[in-house]
Parts: C-alpha cells; sequence; structure tokens
C-alpha cells in the first residue's frame, strides 16, 4: 500500500474534493513503467485539477500532479531498467492520466527521460515543466538569434515558476534581464535570481494606440499574454524574438500585425507537453547545465501530499513565489 492524493468527484453536487488516500499497485492505471516517485511540484495545471471544479479532469477517481521524479521499480520497456532515475513532464500525465501525487506512479516508457547528470530528483522537481517551459523559451530564442550582449531581455511574470528559472538562466548566461512583477515585495528574490532591473507591472501592462513604441528588448519570455504582450511586442527590438509560454493575463491579444511587419518581431509558441523526445532530452541537458543550483534552491518552498489542496487553490490566485517541490513520502 502506498499513498496519494485522491481527488473525487460529489455527482449530485459536481464538486471535487482532493485527500490523502492509501491505494495499492492494482489501483495504478497501466503502463509500461512502474516508478517509486520521490517529488513532485506544484503547477498552475495542477491548481486546476485539485481545485473544486475540476478543471482539467475528465474521469475521477483522479491522481493529479503533472509533474513527477523518482525510481524505476519495474519496467517492460529496454530502455528503462530497476534502478534508473527518471523525470515526467507533459503528456496530459496529471490531467489525462494519472499523475505524481502518489509515492507510485505507472506511465508509457515514451513519457520519461532519464535524469542527466548533475540533477538529482529533488532538484529535477524544483525545476518541473515550469523550468522545462522556462529553458525551452530560452532555446528558441537563442535559435532564432538571441546572444548575451544584444540588449535586456524581458521576462513578465517574473516571480512565477517559469519567470523565476528563465530570469536566472538568462541571468547566468550573461544576458542584462528586466523582471516584470505586480509584487513589489518579490524585487529583493528578482534580484537575487540575477534580474539587473525590475519593471512595475503597472508600467506594462496596457495597451496603448501606438502600434510601435520605442525599441527596447532584444529578446522575451512572457508568462502573461494579453494587453501586456501586446504592449511588448510593440517595444520589441528590430528582428527580436517573443517566446510566449502563458496566458496569465488573458488569451485574447489586443495587438496588431504592425510590430511583425515593420520590425520583423517573431512570436514564438512554446509547448512543454508534446515535446518530442530528444528536444526534452536537450533542454533538460541544458538544464544541468546553465541552470545554477544556488540560485534554484532559493526558489524552492517545500510541501508534502496534506499540504497540496490548500497549495492547489494558492497557485491560482497567484500567491506561490518561486518553485514547491513536494515530497510524496514525507
Amino acid at each position: 500500500m502506498f499513498n496519494a492524493l485522491v481527488v473525487r468527484k460529489d455527482e449530485d453536487s459536481g464538486k471535487t474534493t482532493g485527500a490523502v488516500e492509501q491505494m495499492g499497485l492494482d489501483d495504478l492505471p497501466h503502463g509500461e513503467v512502474t516508478v517509486a516517485v520521490d517529488y513532485s511540484t506544484v503547477n498552475y495545471k495542477d491548481g486546476l485539477c485539485i481545485g473544486p471544479g475540476g478543471g482539467l479532469v475528465r474521469k475521477y477517481p483522479h491522481v493529479p500532479g503533472i509533474d513527477f521524479a523518482g525510481t524505476v521499480e519495474e519496467s517492460e520497456d529496454p530502455r528503462y531498467k530497476a534502478g534508473d532515475k527518471v523525470v515526467l513532464t507533459g503528456w496530459r500525465v496529471g490531467e489525462a492520466h494519472w499523475g505524481g501525487y502518489s509515492q507510485k506512479a505507472r506511465v508509457r516508457a515514451d513519457w520519461l527521460v532519464p535524469l542527466p547528470s548533475g540533477l538529482d530528483t529533488r532538484s529535477a522537481m524544483a525545476v518541473g515543466t515550469a523550468g522545462l517551459t522556462a529553458m525551452l523559451a530560452v532555446m528558441a530564442l537563442e535559435d532564432h538569434g538571441l546572444e548575451p550582449g544584444h540588449g535586456p531581455v524581458l521576462v513578465t511574470g517574473a516571480a512565477g515558476g517559469v519567470g523565476s528559472v528563465a530570469t536566472a538562466v538568462l541571468a547566468h548566461l550573461g544576458h542584462e534581464v528586466a523582471g516584470v512583477t505586480g509584487r513589489p515585495e518579490t524585487a529583493d528574490y528578482l534580484r537575487d535570481l540575477g534580474a539587473s532591473r525590475i519593471v512595475a507591472r503597472e508600467e506594462i501592462n496596457e495597451t496603448v494606440k501606438r502600434p510601435l513604441e520605442g525599441e527596447t528588448w532584444a529578446g522575451c519570455v512572457d508568462a502573461v499574454g494579453g494587453a501586456m504582450l501586446a504592449r511588448v511586442l510593440g517595444q520589441m527590438k528590430y528582428g527580436a524574438s517573443v517566446a510566449a509560454v502563458g496566458l496569465a493575463g488573458g488569451a485574447a491579444l489586443p495587438a496588431t500585425v504592425i510590430p511583425f511587419l515593420l520590425r520583423g518581431v517573431n512570436l514564438l509558441g512554446i509547448d512543454s507537453v508534446m515535446q518530442p523526445y530528444d528536444n526534452r532530452l536537450r533542454a533538460w541537458q541544458r538544464i544541468a547545465s546553465d541552470l545554477p543550483m544556488d540560485k534554484l534552491e532559493a526558489m524552492v518552498q517545500p510541501a508534502t501530499l496534506t499540504d497540496l489542496p490548500g497549495l492547489g487553490a494558492d497557485i491560482l490566485k497567484g500567491r506561490v513565489k518561486g518553485r514547491v517541490v513536494v515530497d510524496v513520502n514525507a
């Protein structure tokens, strides 16, 4: 028997509730690899799945947790053997498939990545989907020509999970980083991660009538979307790129095509869920080499399975700073 956070739905009221329960191996879904989970983490999607409305979940009972890292116990796939350290992000695990808020998980082998040298399972979950997304965004900006010295790189939602890792990685690589936050109390935290400039959200969170403003940013990792993204597009330098990773400010984009036509600005969509194996492996290897571990530790907020219902509500309200690492065995 083992512990898991199980979300159940009341068919009469439609409300869902999550609580820690004991389960057996026979309860786990089908998959080629069984993993003893060490750590998971908390992402916005997890908050939706834990919350009273059920969010992205379609079938109950359900075990959320879109990320996990641990040790292979059994494998029907020759790529993995007992004792291997692995990490999982994406593939709708924790949404359509049972996830990492459990001491045991069973998944398809194709969804796993070997834990790269230089990371342990705890640090991998301090990274998680948020950190993987941040690295994919940085890699996309680099693939489109961004280099240190080109000018300041803007990170919106900088105190969140994606923004925190993006700030630390970009600063480590030698970029001048400007972090956007709506929480003044996070300014020192962002400076410790490497941000050289703090931009108040209200300075950049509204659209303007002018489709183009002064050329300010050499690149941008945008976790906000909406009006802020529209404003940022008009502030990008000629030929610069914005990597769009989130929509905390809304899915609508009240922008014009002028920045694309007159400045050659690139808007790069970043998806971490269905990334091909080779690119996921490349991103995890870059994380191991280019994310300073001391900065990573500064982002970590520890938690246990019993903390998850409260943390799920907090992340939906923007109250979570940095990265939550869930010790599922504590």
